[in-house]
Formats: structure tokens, C-alpha cells, sequence
């Protein structure tokens, strides 16, 4: 809104032509999103608190965990409407991958608000069904990526760029809808299943936002793109404006997130900026990029899976407990270890990823 504004507002000074500049845009979205978090977090605390929106502890789960019954849960609303307001305030309103990215966000986050919802009403830690979760993932991630595939307008929109490796792209085809999907309901349920932790999730999704939104703005400017032999896609440097706020927002709630926590983000949260990140991976075409920065959420989501695979049919248990952080916990070691060393791998996988801008 502020970017129509200043245009505007251009044709009498042209001082305001500033806004012109993504760069600028991007910063002002970061700090943007991130006052409005440092500011309506307490209110927020407050009014969960008074509603008793308290979380539910899994009672086969670490005996440290106990004590941390009925602190509020749902924080992600916070994480949402901070990014929002601070997208529609600097971001490019008529650009058709900023609406992707933010509407798909916000209908995992709704997946997410029933989810909490649900735990906090029934005072327990099931929420919503598996299957009802899983289906309406698959519509709001499916359609994310259909939309995409019907409005890209050149090739490179739906090739497989490949990290490391110079002048190679693989043509999705129609195939690209259904990769497409699976990054962005993996990438949301990954970040879901490492949120265990006080912050262990929202840095690493702050790091990694960060580096896409490096990426987003080299592939949308033609001139880098061809020196780093990157796609170049058009428009796509916009992106950068809702990776600002994305980072912004997650520093602000990290705020009152980190250990102890003052609050929980929840499904909501979870649900809604691991798809946020798998639909910028998906529209700067930077989908393996994001397996590795974000290496903490893959190794998380397949220490579950090798768990339940590994009990259904031996009936025995790889981890003393999935995801791996639990584990951990259960060998000993303390949690804010446990959330500071999966926070020191992320800066490593992060600057590895970034490196693939000029290792090829």
C-alpha cells in the first residue's frame, strides 16, 4: 500500500522514487514486521493467558516438558499478522508471487488454527486428525502449485536447477505441480515437527528466510542472475519485501520464544512458515537449496519416520524418542544445548546453501 502510495506521492517529489528500491523495501518490511512483534507480543501473552489458550504436554514425552503445561500456545497469530501487515505495507500488491507465497501461508496457518485450537479446547495434545490435517495440506499446497505452473511465463519457472552443478536444469513438465507440492507439505510439516523446543524452530526458519530472500533478489535481477549463473525470473525479486518480514517477524517472537518460553507458536505458526518457505524455495526455483539450509528440519522429519518404520516392523526403536531433539533431551543433555547446537548447524547448512551462488 505504502509502494502505490509513494508512487503517487513521485509524480510531485520525486524523493519518494526511493521506494523504487526492493532492497530498501525488504529492510523496512523486516523491521516493520519486527516492531509490530516486539509491541503486540506482550498484549498477545496477555490475552491467551486470559483465555487459557495454555499448551498441552505429551504425557510419554520428556519429564522436563511437564512444567511447561498451560503456557500459552498459539503464538503463531502473532508470527502472521506481523509478516501480513508489514507484506501489504511494503510489498508490490499487483506482483502475483508475493499473493502466493502470503495466501498459501495463511491457509497452512488456518490448518494450523484448528489444529491449536482443537488441543486447547479438549485440554489435550492430539488436535486435529492426521488425515483431515494431511487433506487439507494437500489442497491448499496442490493448489499453490497449480497456480504457479498455469501462470509461468517462462521455462525456467518449472525446471529443477541443480545446487553446485553450472548450466544444468532439469524440465519438470507436468511433474511440476507434483514437486512443487511435496516441497511445500514437506517443508510445512518439517518445520512442524521440529517446533518441540523453545525457539529451536523459528531461528533456523529466520536464517533460512534470510538466504532465500538473497536469492530471490538475485534471481529477480537479471544482470546478477546472468553473472551467477542463476534463473533468472521475473518479478521474483519481490519476494525479498515478505522474506524481510518473514525474518522480522521471527526475531520479534523469538523475543519472548527463546528458553524459557513466555509462549508457544503452534501449529499455526509451524504449519504456516514452513510452507512460507517452501513456496519462496518453489518460486526462485531453489527447491534443493532449501533441503540443505534447511538440513535441521529434514534430519528432524526422518528421525520420525525411521522411528515409526523401525517399530512397526521390528518393534524396535532407533531414538530413544522422535523427533531427534527428544532424544537428545533423553541422553541428557540440556535444552537450551539442544536448541543452540541445532542453531549453530543451521548458520553452517545456511552458509552452504549461499555458497552454491558461486561454487558451480
Amino acid at each position: 500500500m505504502l509502494l502505490l502510495l509513494s508512487e503517487w506521492l513521485a509524480r510531485y517529489e520525486s524523493g519518494f522514487n526511493v521506494t523504487q528500491y526492493i532492497t530498501l523495501r525488504a529492510i523496512l518490511g523486516m523491521l516493520t514486521a519486527l516492531l509490530i512483534s516486539l509491541l503486540a507480543g506482550p498484549y498477545m501473552i496477555r490475552g491467551l493467558s486470559r483465555y487459557q489458550l495454555g499448551q498441552s504436554v505429551r504425557d510419554d514425552g520428556p519429564k522436563s516438558h511437564l512444567s511447561k503445561a498451560g503456557t500459552p500456545t498459539m503464538g503463531g497469530l502473532l508470527i502472521l499478522f506481523s509478516i501480513t501487515l508489514s507484506t501489504l505495507l511494503w510489498g508490490e500488491l499487483r506482483n502475483r508471487f508475493v499473493w502466493v507465497v502470503l495466501v498459501t501461508m495463511l491457509a497452512f496457518g488456518a490448518i494450523g488454527w484448528m489444529d491449536d485450537w482443537l488441543k486447547v479446547s479438549r485440554r489435550n495434545a492430539r488436535g486435529l486428525a492426521a488425515r483431515y490435517k494431511y487433506i487439507w495440506q494437500s489442497v491448499f499446497g496442490l493448489a499453490a502449485a497449480v497456480v504457479l505452473f498455469a501462470t509461468a511465463r517462462t521455462a525456467v519457472e518449472t525446471q529443477l536447477i541443480l545446487p553446485f552443478v553450472k548450466a544444468v536444469a532439469l524440465d519438470l513438465g507436468w511433474m511440476y505441480p507434483l514437486f512443487a507440492y511435496f516441497v511445500i507439505v514437506g517443508s510445512s510439516n518439517a518445520v512442524n515437527l521440529t517446533d518441540g523446543l523453545d525457539g529451536l524452530a523459528i531461528l533456523p526458519a529466520v536464517l533460512i528466510a534470510t538466504a532465500l530472500m538473497v536469492f530471490a533478489y538475485l534471481a529477480g535481477h537479471v544482470n546478477f542472475a546472468k553473472y551467477l549463473g542463476i534463473p533468472y525470473i521475473a518479478g521474483v525479486g519481490e519476494v525479498c519485501v515478505i522474506c524481510g518480514a518473514i525474518a522480522g517477524a521471527g526475531l520479534g517472537f523469538l523475543w519472548f520464544n527463546t528458553y524459557p518460553a513466555q509462549v508457544f507458536m503452534g501449529d499455526i505458526g509451524a504449519l504456516a512458515l514452513g510452507a512460507a518457505l517452501g513456496v519462496i524455495a518453489v518460486v526462485v526455483r531453489q527447491e534443493l537449496v532449501l533441503f540443505i539450509m534447511g538440513g535441521v528440519f529434514v534430519v528432524e522429519t526422518v528421525s520420525v519416520i525411521l522411528q515409526v518404520a523401525s517399530f512397526k516392523l521390528t518393534g524396535k526403536r532407533i531414538f530413544r524418542m522422535a523427533p531427534l531433539h527428544h532424544h537428545f533431551e533423553l541422553k541428557g543433555w540440556p535444552e537450551p544445548r539442544v536448541i543452540v547446537r541445532f542453531w549453530i548447524i543451521t548458520v553452517i547448512l545456511v552458509l552452504i546453501g549461499l555458497a552454491s551462488l558461486k561454487i558451480r
